[in-house]
């Protein structure tokens, strides 16, 4: 016999409604006071001139297409993101959305970014990576609108593979549309509610890479406080140990393919 769910008696739910909403709108100010701080600025698209190391990906774009060209050869073995996160399964849960993971949290995937070796070195030039891998959204892909929960991070998206009909393939983040080019950058800040469409009959990739968010002196070494915490956090360990999984099944049984 099923369990009986609890009910909380009226009184009591309305309380947690409001401590629920209390703790939304504290979180919102921490958010706001953040973005205020910010040395970017609180926009959802944000100027790409303002890391240096976008410039270095979009000069070699090429070349990490190249070698995503070769990951896609077995894009059928890639796993789905919530294979890895589980935690994003309410925004995508049919498989649509693929991952080829390179970092999480600041750690790389070995055996996949030696797969990949000219993407890897661009990636070590990046100061603090915390997140980088190719982000595969299959035909007829959606990503639920959701939002990032720490204005402490930046992220970017590296277009490189964009089909037509390319205004089919697109991101709305806060107000604003976005539509990918096949080897520029757009820079964004994901605590803007955003959202994700491919209405197309192809493959969209783009190389997802999150970074910190740029600070005055002292916000940035607390920023860079709070992210340590954040890698050490169980999350992260689960998404490492999955990441490591999956390598190890998946080359191991390339390797016995090949004997």
């Amino acid at each position: 016999m099923p369990a009986r769910r609890f009910k909380l008696p009226p009184a009591l739910d309305k309380v947690r409604g409001v401590i629920h909403r209390f703790g939304h709108r504290r979180a919102q100010a921490v958010r706001d006071w953040l973005g205020r701080k910010s040395a970017v600025g609180n926009g959802e698209i944000i100027a790409s001139d303002a890391f240096p190391w976008v410039a270095e990906l979009e000069a070699n774009w090429r070349v990490i297409r190249r070698e995503l060209d070769a990951v896609m050869a077995m894009r059928a073995d890639l796993p789905p993101i919530q294979d890895l996160s589980p935690i994003q399964y309410g925004i995508n849960s049919d498989k649509t959305w693929k991952v080829f993971g390179l970092t999480a949290y600041g750690r790389a995937a070995p055996q996949n970014c030696a797969r990949c070796p000219d993407t890897a070195r661009l990636l070590q030039s990046i100061p603090d990576l915390e997140v980088a891998f190719f982000s595969v959204l299959e035909p007829g892909a959606h990503i639920s609108a959701h939002s990032g929960i720490y204005k402490g991070m930046i992220r970017a998206h590296l277009g490189l593979i964009v089909p037509e009909p390319r205004e089919q393939v697109r991101m709305r983040v806060g107000g604003e549309m976005v539509f990918w080019e096949e080897g520029r950058c757009v820079v964004f800040d994901d605590t803007y509610r955003h959202e994700v469409w491919n209405d197309t009959d192809g493959v969209r990739v783009v190389l997802l890479i999150d970074v910190p968010r740029p600070f005055p002196p002292v916000m940035a070494a607390i920023n860079k406080a709070i992210l340590a915490i954040a890698r050490a956090s169980p999350v992260a360990g689960a998404v490492h140990r999955r990441q490591r999984a999956w390598e190890e099944a998946f080359y191991g049984a390339r390797q016995g393919q090949a004997s």
